[in-house]
């Protein structure tokens, strides 16, 4: 049982026996001391006023009393208004150490066949284009969010949504029809994302083009410039290819299929690899060309059944005026569906795939209008997770040079993102003599593992919902709250370990007898504080807290490191006693980088 554990019952007992009066647990609040007081662990007991009928000071001044007494976990208390500071024992730092040190992943709950399911929708690319920054923040809190929901016991399934149909898709099919001349990954020597995204620019270069020859046309007509750019726009032929495109696949016409099926599965294999690369997957693949009808047919169910209305022109609504929105859109007067339409039909799909308890979509703050209708449609047609469903809203990636766009090429590509990042590792290793006696092997998969560390870090340590600026030289920096800042700290305990084990020390499973400073029980309490960071983490949906505690529990034994002799030591309880505070610190690194999807070296 943890210290926290066996404070709150000896609390109970205290006022129980001084006062009377059996309390909840609920009521019993214990948190870390600050640190200009001391002590370790601080009750508040102005909970317990009510039933002491005195002074904060002398209700705290009652219950330490007892406490000292009662509880060997406690070693003295000091009163600070009402507030009850408790210095726990050696002993109890002792015990926690070997609770730590016994669970190899303490703080991570397991999952068993009753254990809720849920489902964690992220990526959702669309099919003409490549991965860009906003997909790998996407992604990245998509994977960490499922780590970190799993480490709290729940089952989880990664589910993708692929955006593989409308008229975006077929701009750049017909792009490659007409520049193409049958370009493909092999005779290009590209990958198949990157190949199909550079026909949508091709797309979008040369219809602009022609606008801007029909407007020129129309003006000289005696049209004037507002009218004519938007009558050039909807002439265009290219514009009118594409849409004419896409009435065929919707048609199913066979060439119009075989071609985008061709297109779309080079794209495929290009996002495999990138997702590869990244270090994130999914369970279930969805796609947006099986799910689109589907939410038609539950529209139309929930039509007859009185939960929507049709409007005179044959389009059909949802009424949301009583939820204090507006009415939306479901269906268009041509029986055509919008996204809405599509995301229930995607609903559907996965709820009968899956036994979902909870639904978590991880999409852009620009779409909290569109989840927040998404739940109350879901819930009125009949899905259980419907109302409590999930958006996990997150800011955008801004550059130092504006926002990204597509359609003019501008973007910044994951791929090459992370290759940029992967070098800049091995030339700041280089340049600090960290690759010393290293093979060329050991100096690339490190600089894997450094760069994709400071990349993955530096986008998680930020709180979701902000948006924020990234920037690559910042994040690769061997100091301060980084990635490769924690990754080197584990590299270091992991050489101590090494040289711990050359001496012929080893470390027995169990400490006993030994007395702790101040800074040794300051790491203990940050491991212990782990299983809680994990669980509020998961309550939060918050990498972010994860990061923020790997900066604070490496920062912590950086100064440890800096201010103890380990090795050295003559005391050999001592001495293991701060081994085995190092190699927890290291389990545990690894255990919450592992949460964030990133890996740690064992030498840098």
């Amino acid at each position: 049982m943890s210290i926290e554990k066996e404070l709150c019952s000896s609390v109970i007992k205290a006022v129980g026996e001084l006062y009377g009066t059996t309390v909840p647990e609920t009521m019993v609040q214990i948190q870390k001391t600050k640190k200009e007081f001391e002590g370790n662990l601080t009750v508040v007991v102005f909970p317990f006023l009510k039933i002491s009928h005195k002074k904060p000071e002398d209700t705290a001044q009652e219950i330490g009393i007892y406490l000292s007494k009662n509880d060997r976990n406690i070693a003295s208390f000091n009163v600070v208004k009402g507030f009850l500071n408790l210095s726990i024992a050696d002993t109890a730092w002792v015990d926690s150490l070997n609770m730590i040190n016994a669970d190899e992943t303490y703080g991570i709950k397991k999952a068993d066949e009753n254990s809720p399911l849920v489902m964690i929708e992220y990526s959702s690319p669309n099919t003409n284009k490549p991965l860009h920054l906003g997909h790998v923040r996407n992604n990245l809190l998509g994977w960490s969010l499922s780590q970190i929901m799993a480490a709290n016991g729940y089952r989880v399934v990664k589910t993708n949504i692929v955006n593989d149909r409308g008229i975006h898709i077929c701009k750049s099919m017909l792009a490659w029809l007409k520049y193409g001349n049958g370009e493909t990954p092999e005779t290009s020597g590209k990958k198949g994302d990157h190949l199909i995204g550079d026909y949508y620019v091709a797309f979008d270069k040369h219809y602009k083009q022609e606008c801007e020859e029909l407007k020129a046309k129309y003006m000289a007509e005696g049209m004037d410039e507002e009218a004519a750019e938007k009558k050039a726009k909807e002439e265009s032929p290219l514009i009118k290819e594409a849409h004419e495109m896409l009435v065929k696949w919707e048609n199913k016409d066979p060439e119009v299929r075989a071609l985008w099926k061709k297109l779309n599965d080079w794209v495929y294999a290009g996002f495999d690899e990138t997702y590869r690369m990244m270090g994130v997957g999914f369970d279930k693949i969805y796609y947006e060309s099986d799910t689109y009808l589907k939410g038609k047919a539950k529209v139309e169910e929930g039509l007859e059944k009185g939960l929507f209305f049709r409007k005179d022109d044959n389009s059909v609504w949802a009424d949301l005026t009583d939820e204090g929105l507006d009415q939306k859109l479901l269906l268009r007067s041509d029986g055509t569906s919008v996204y809405m339409t599509q995301d229930i039909g995607t609903a559907e799909m996965r709820f009968k795939d899956f036994p979902i308890d909870k639904m978590i979509y991880v999409v852009g703050n620009e779409q909290n209008y569109h989840f927040q209708v998404l739940s109350i449609l879901l819930d009125r047609l009949g899905f259980k997770w419907g109302k409590e469903l999930v958006h996990f809203s997150y800011g955008m990636v801004e550059l130092p040079n504006g926002k990204m766009k597509s359609r003019e090429g501008t973007v910044v590509d994951a791929d090459d993102l992370m290759a940029e990042m992967i070098n800049d590792a091995k030339k700041t290793s280089e340049e600090l003599g960290k690759f010393n006696d290293m093979t060329e092997e050991e100096r690339n998969e490190i600089s894997r593992i450094v760069g994709l560390g400071a990349l993955k870090y530096f986008i998680l340590k930020v709180d979701a919902r902000k948006n924020m600026l990234f920037d690559p030289q910042e994040s690769i920096d061997f100091n301060g709250n980084t990635g490769p800042f924690i990754q080197y700290t584990y590299a270091r305990i992991r050489s101590v370990m090494r040289k711990a084990d050359k001496l012929g020390i080893s470390l027995p499973s169990t400490l006993s007898d030994v007395k702790m400073g101040e800074k040794e029980i300051q790491l203990v309490q940050k491991l212990k504080d782990f299983a809680n960071v994990v669980k509020q983490a998961g309550c939060d949906y918050s990498p972010s807290g994860i990061a923020n505690y790997c900066y604070e529990l490496t920062k912590d034994f950086n100064q440890f490191y800096h201010d103890y002799s380990i090795l050295n030591e003559s005391d050999n309880n001592v001495r293991n006693m701060r081994l085995m505070i190092s190699a927890n610190v290291a389990k545990i690194i690894k255990l919450g980088m592992g949460l964030m999807g990133i890996e740690v070296p064992e030498r840098m």
